[in-house]
């Protein structure tokens, strides 16, 4: 189950989104997020979802590997779906049956909230299928580079960050190899009472803790014995260009916010 999730992986390809700056697409991703949020009707979904299935197909990760990612993300789409079916009564009533009944507001809502939760997956997803944890360290530390004068450790977080992005695809895997471990000593995970089965858990956790920190202690280990003194007075191999396609891609961006932002109002 865990294998599928696709969020901290990276893919490596040579496609036009690849190449791009990593702060071209954090910025981008930036105002896509916001306009998402913002957005709030058929039309503007409609357009969200054009930029993110085009934005899929330039960066030549396949939709099939992206499809599987979203699987597990479907049972939290569809359960907010139905919270919204049940909860809002807005609007015409559309059917009844027996005590539930379905309003076209509630409808419209889950709709929305659902498409919502599943173009910033989208989007976020292929931010860090598409960057280098390398780039990614370098572009979040520029962004974070004016909070600096506040006293905040710019290099030191984006590390944090790229490093906590980078992990999640492992500790998942740990999660998986620990579960089937404990599955294989009769531990069952699925069915019984919610108590039986929350205790189940316990057994999964700890041994996760153990190696989490094994792990974040050997990756430090390592680091310092390479001479790692954080981000003050340290140079970089490669230096981040931005490019013409760059411009470009943030251009387009923000025409499609004020675009989005003119339908809102």
């Amino acid at each position: 189950m865990f294998q599928n999730i696709i969020i901290g992986q990276y893919v490596s390809k040579e496609s036009v989104i690849h190449r791009l700056d990593p702060r071209a697409k954090l910025a981008a991703i930036f105002i896509l997020v916001i306009i998402t949020f913002l957005a709030n009707n058929w039309l503007s979904y409609g357009i969200l979802a054009s930029v993110a299935v085009v934005a899929i197909l330039l960066s030549k990760v396949p939709v099939r590997f992206i499809y599987k990612g979203l699987k597990p993300i479907f049972i939290i789409i569809i359960f907010t779906f139905l919270l919204h079916l049940l909860l809002t009564k807005e609007g015409e009533l559309i059917f009844t049956v027996g005590w539930f009944e379905v309003y076209e507001g509630g409808i419209m809502q889950g709709a929305f909230i659902s498409l919502r939760l599943l173009l910033l997956v989208m989007i976020t997803s292929l931010l860090t299928l598409t960057t280098t944890p390398i780039d990614l360290t370098d572009g979040l530390e520029f962004m974070l580079n004016p909070l600096k004068r506040v006293g905040l450790p710019a290099h030191e977080l984006a590390l944090m960050m790229s490093i906590a992005l980078r992990f999640i695809p492992t500790l998942l895997q740990e999660t998986e190899k620990i579960s089937k471990a404990q599955m294989a000593r009769g531990v069952d995970f699925t069915t019984g009472p919610f108590k039986e089965r929350a205790k189940a858990i316990i057994p999964l956790l700890i041994p996760l803790f153990i190696s989490s920190f094994k792990r974040a202690e050997e990756l430090a280990l390592a680091m310092e014995s390479r001479g790692y003194r954080g981000g003050e007075g340290r140079t970089k191999l490669r230096q981040l260009q931005w490019r013409r396609n760059d411009t470009v891609l943030f251009i387009f961006i923000l025409v499609i916010a004020i675009i989005l932002l003119i339908l809102r109002l």
